[in-house]
């Protein structure tokens, strides 16, 4: 359960308020002040458990009467304290996703062909079209920034950004290697072959988050091309940013203007850089911990789509569906829930450490 891991932010929350008391701490204004902020960020965490703890205390005295003339009346309040205790798990889980910085944020989502030729690259478009289905079950707005279209109707690569309410608590767990294991539509013999295709999502940033020295950007324009290497038109209207601190490299030729394609290679940019910057912070932090939980970061293998035995497993909660088509179709709800589950129990348990 998810509100076990809030245990340590209650050790903590009695641990400081025992500090408080302390005569030194209390007459250092400083150290008052900032045991009082630290105080206030875990107190809400800190009530929900020794409220759990207290219902199960209860459940446990209940359980303890032997008396057989009230035994309906005990089985009733039992089962009213058990349904506390789901309400109080569902609102430990809402606190934890509270605590996720990027919650609010919108998201650019960027899918890439990886191993497997052409299946990988119509594996690629099945997941975009996986996520646009996904998106619109969520009223999620969708805009494709960028896409490199293949002759079979796949993607090399497309770019798309998602916004609306919650947009990055519905994509964050995509991040990583997906896998699927089918008979592809250019085999001849009727093999399974095992495909990739690299998904990353990236919190959108703005210029508050990441400022940019236009002196660290290196920005070459020509002209847009279409499948076959067909000039869409005579100007150079495409446009390559560098940015030449990180090599963080966005090419954009999706729009006719170059003053667009401009303005979304450095909406990409900016959230890569953003994305890189807190992919750093978390191995720093996980480096100092010792301890590292799965992050979904792109080299990780985190799903494998199997068609043959229409299965759907996640590597990181250990989920498995059997309705292959349903979440092809963007049902992913069941997986992204197994997921939650898993990633806030382990995010809660290290953050109160």
């Amino acid at each position: 359960m998810i509100i076990e891991a809030f245990k340590e932010f209650y050790v903590k929350y009695k641990k400081i308020n025992a500090l408080l008391l302390d005569p030194k701490v209390s007459a250092d204004p400083k150290l008052v002040m900032d045991y009082s902020k630290e105080l206030a960020s875990i107190q809400e965490a800190a009530q929900i458990y020794e409220r759990y703890l207290e219902v199960k205390r209860e459940i446990e005295e209940l359980k303890s009467i032997s008396s057989s003339d009230i035994k309906d009346e005990i089985e009733d309040e039992i089962e009213r304290k058990e349904k506390q205790i789901i309400n109080l798990e569902s609102e430990a889980l809402r606190l934890a996703e509270k605590m996720d910085p990027n919650a609010d944020r919108n998201v650019i989502v960027e899918i890439r062909a990886g191993v497997g030729g052409q299946e990988s690259a119509i594996f690629a478009g099945d997941l975009f079209r996986m996520y646009m289905r996904y998106a619109e079950r969520h009223n999620l707005k969708t805009e494709i920034l960028y896409s490199h279209g293949t002759e079979l109707g796949g993607f090399k690569e497309v770019i798309f950004s998602v916004s609306g309410k919650n947009a990055y608590n519905f994509f964050k767990y995509e991040s990583g290697v997906h896998r699927v294991q089918r008979v592809p539509a250019t085999e001849a013999s009727g093999r399974i072959h095992t495909s990739t295709a690299t998904v990353a999502v990236l919190p959108e940033a703005n210029e508050v988050d990441v400022q940019i020295n236009p002196d660290e950007l290196k920005i070459d324009t020509f002209r847009s091309s279409g499948a076959g290497g067909q000039h869409v038109n005579r100007t150079e209207s495409a446009v390559r940013i560098t940015h030449m601190p990180t090599g963080i490299v966005v090419v954009c030729e999706s729009e006719r203007s170059q003053i667009q394609n401009r303005a979304i290679a450095m909406k990409i940019l900016r959230s890569r850089i953003f994305d890189l910057k807190q992919r750093q912070e978390r191995e720093k932090q996980a480096s100092m911990r010792k301890n590292q939980i799965g992050t979904a970061e792109r080299s990780e293998k985190i799903r494998t789509y199997n068609f043959p035995q229409n299965r759907v497993s996640d590597h990181r909660s250990s989920f498995t569906t059997y309705k292959i088509d349903d979440v092809m179709d963007g049902d992913l709800d069941e997986i992204v829930d197994s997921l939650r589950k898993w990633e806030t129990e382990s995010k809660v348990e290290l953050s109160g450490r």
